[in-house]
């Protein structure tokens, strides 16, 4: 059994470490089930948290590649990611010594 590559070990670390707060796990999980692009405005308003602590965890989410910005004018939209929806379950099993169910090279990409 050989280990992750370094590479592999360092991008699931960094996936790991921007879901270690509770608010970036809770703007996923709004993006994720309501489907559909939203602007910080409409997080805000249904999250209840100020617009500057939302836009620097959708900034973080970004970097990551969990949450898509798309610009619409002065507006920056923002959605989930599906590939990370199917990539990050496959990252925490092989982290934990499961089998991967997503291929190589169909992880998160941004």
């Amino acid at each position: 059994m050989q280990p992750l590559t370094r590479p592999t070990a360092e991008e699931y670390a960094s996936w790991f470490k921007v879901l270690a707060d509770a608010t970036r796990i809770q703007i996923v999980s709004l993006l994720a089930r309501c489907g559909r692009k939203m602007t910080v405005g409409e997080i805000v308003e249904l999250m209840g948290v100020g617009q500057s602590t939302v836009s620097q965890h959708l900034k973080q989410l970004a970097e990551v590649g969990f949450v898509l910005v798309e610009r619409v004018g002065t507006a920056s939209h923002y959605r989930i990611n599906e590939e990370c929806v199917r990539a990050f379950p496959s990252a925490a099993d092989v982290v934990m010594g499961q089998a991967a169910s997503v291929p190589p090279g169909k992880e998160c990409t941004r």
